[in-house]
């Protein structure tokens, strides 16, 4: 029994020490100190949309906006850690945005960046809420505060205002409303009501900080389908260019080991072919040799397939030389200011190859030209040729396998081949998978 009614009494002191405890304190300071940044921050959005939106006509509105949108990602993350370090508050922050290639491409980049626009939309938005904090802190702890103090202002003459009653009698004391309260009954049932206000202080301050919470984890933190699709997209790219330097790796196997060593085996059978008398040694020397011979040059073709050793140079000498043995003329422009990786480079490369092979095969065309543009974080590869037309996707044309080829980094792959030609095919692949 003494158990239960200690139990009991210790309830209300939980629930106040809960109330005026240490979140209290922390919240109620948030509330205050966050008004500065709020209002900082309210400005220079308000500053950066304006500025930006108005000269948007001229070469510098787009740029500043894209500067506005990096400085409320700042912002963000000072309202992060402040809310980290007073509420206990902890977002994650959003993912980087990733830069765009070039001056006009990195612009692009911030300007589709949602974390830096779910910035800016909290710093035009905290301004309101952080008024709202004021006017929730002064109503509640300063009135509170007051009114429960009136008592001894009274004695001390403080908050003692002289006034004429409906019957212009003179009236010392504070006045709300009309009802003056100038005798002692009075002034208790005021202190009475700033006990109230005080009790209920801390949740108010604790609901309007929440919906700063609210707000601070929508448009602060990062966005779980869009960090999902992130770390798909790095994990892709890894595995990307993890598969690229495992072929690149086998490739240099092959061609300094298996194919290093059967040359050697050609040369010893043809010594052995040239010393040997005539006869069945000498026969059997020669067909050997010829057998090795076949096997580095079918070795040599299935290293070429699996990474062309011209592509260490780079795509446009790769290029080059593919077109210089084509068996048909065949034009080439290429346009690369930055190296793309390897294995998009060996992806563009074996694109160009099956539809050079296509074109021979397939078309009936005198010549042919191949385009190698890079446009901001963009790589595109275009076929033409003057061939008959009628290419599809399917029907033998090697097609589908290209399709397949590019998906694993989100190429797009276009046909335009009419019947009687020209036949122009865009192969459009990301510089780094």
């Amino acid at each position: 029994m003494e158990r239960l009614s200690a139990g009991v009494a210790s309830r209300p002191v939980a629930a106040a020490r809960a109330a005026f405890g240490r979140r209290a304190a922390a919240e109620l300071l948030y509330a205050v100190a966050s008004l500065p940044l709020a209002v900082l921050g309210f400005g220079y959005a308000a500053a950066t949309l304006v500025l930006g939106l108005g000269l948007a006509v001229t070469a510098a509105g787009i740029p500043l906006l894209a500067v506005g949108l990096l400085g409320a990602r700042w912002f963000g993350g000072l309202y992060r850690r402040l809310a980290g370090r007073l509420l206990g508050e902890r977002v994650r922050p959003p993912a980087p945005h990733r830069p765009g290639s070039g001056f006009y491409g990195r612009v692009q980049a911030v300007l589709g960046d949602a974390a830096g626009r779910r910035a800016m939309a909290y710093l035009l938005l905290r301004l309101p809420l952080a008024l709202l904090h004021l006017y929730v802190v002064l109503f509640t702890w300063g009135w509170g505060v007051v009114a429960l103090t009136y008592p001894l202002q009274r004695a001390f003459g403080l908050n003692d205002v002289t006034t004429r009653d409906e019957r212009g009698v003179l009236r010392h004391g504070f006045v709300i409303g009309g009802l003056h309260l100038d005798t002692w009954p009075r002034a208790l049932l005021v202190s009475v009501a700033g006990a109230a206000l005080l009790f209920l202080a801390p949740r108010a301050v604790h609901a309007v900080v929440l919906l700063d919470r609210m707000l601070i984890r929508r448009l602060l933190g990062g966005s779980s389908a869009a960090e999902r699709i992130r770390t798909l997209e790095e994990t892709r790219a890894r595995a990307v260019d993890d598969a690229a330097a495992t072929l690149r790796r086998i490739e240099r196997d092959l061609h300094d080991g298996a194919q290093a060593r059967l040359v050697a085996l050609t040369m010893q059978l043809t010594l052995l072919r040239e010393t040997a008398p005539e006869g069945p040694v000498r026969d059997l020397a020669a067909t050997a040799q010829a057998t090795a011979r076949e096997a580095v040059a079918e070795l040599r073709e299935l290293v070429r397939g699996i990474h062309p050793p011209v592509l260490d140079s780079g795509l446009d000498p790769a290029l080059a030389s593919l077109t210089a043995r084509a068996g048909l003329p065949v034009e080439l422009r290429a346009d690369i200011p930055v190296r793309p990786t390897a294995a998009i480079e060996s992806i563009a490369y074996f694109c160009a190859a099956e539809l050079l092979t296509n074109v021979i095969k397939h078309s009936g065309a005198a010549r042919a030209e191949i385009e190698v543009v890079q446009r901001e974080d963009r790589l595109r590869l275009r076929v033409r040729d003057d061939g008959s037309g009628g290419a599809v996707v399917g029907a033998g044309s090697g097609l589908p396998g290209l399709a397949e080829r590019i998906r694993p980094v989100d190429g797009l792959l276009e046909v335009d081949s009419p019947a009687g030609g020209p036949t122009v095919i865009t192969v459009d692949l990301p510089s780094h998978a």
